[in-house]
């Protein structure tokens, strides 16, 4: 068996086929690509396809062209981060109202001066302002009045009138 130049010639051929038909598929992948990406990043029509036609003429230098300037975000990302900015103005906006009125109340108000709605309630023991909800206070740890504590007995519960008593 001796060297076949007609073998060698017939699959160097095939190899060049694939190889450029490859190199073709990519093209036109390419092209289409930049249409699409094109289309979710501008209102434009005529953007598009410009990008796309540079793409097609240029090929790779027309694809890095088009990547160093398109439009950094899409145009849903533009629309999720006005939508966030919306978001975070309206509750830098949002001031406090007060539940039986409406009204603008400051958060540092016990009651509203217009409805005298009670606002606020202040801790027994260090004597910083609570919102009406908690039972515990933040900034020193003293349960609320009137709150039950967990795992207490009756001779715990009776312990306070025993020393008012005892006074």
């Amino acid at each position: 068996m001796g060297f076949n130049p007609n073998l060698t010639r017939n699959l160097l051929l095939v190899a060049a086929v694939w190889g450029g038909a490859f190199l073709a598929a990519l093209w036109v992948s390419l092209v289409f690509w930049t249409y699409r990406d094109m289309r979710s990043r501008g209102r434009d029509p005529l953007a598009p396809i410009l990008a796309a036609l540079m793409v097609a003429v240029l090929s790779l230098p027309g694809l890095l062209i088009y990547l160093i300037l398109r439009p950094a975000r899409t145009l849903d990302e533009e629309y999720q981060r006005t939508l966030e900015e919306e978001a975070l103005l309206q509750a830098v906006e949002e001031a406090a109202r007060c539940p039986g009125c409406g009204r603008r109340v400051k958060d540092n108000w016990l009651v509203c001066p217009h409805c005298h709605t009670k606002l606020k309630k202040v801790c027994h023991q260090c004597g910083k302002l609570m919102e009406l909800s908690w039972n515990i206070c933040p900034y020193c740890g003293t349960p609320a009045p009137g709150v039950r504590k967990e795992g207490g007995t009756l001779d715990d519960a009776l312990q306070p009138l025993a020393d008012e008593e005892g006074l």
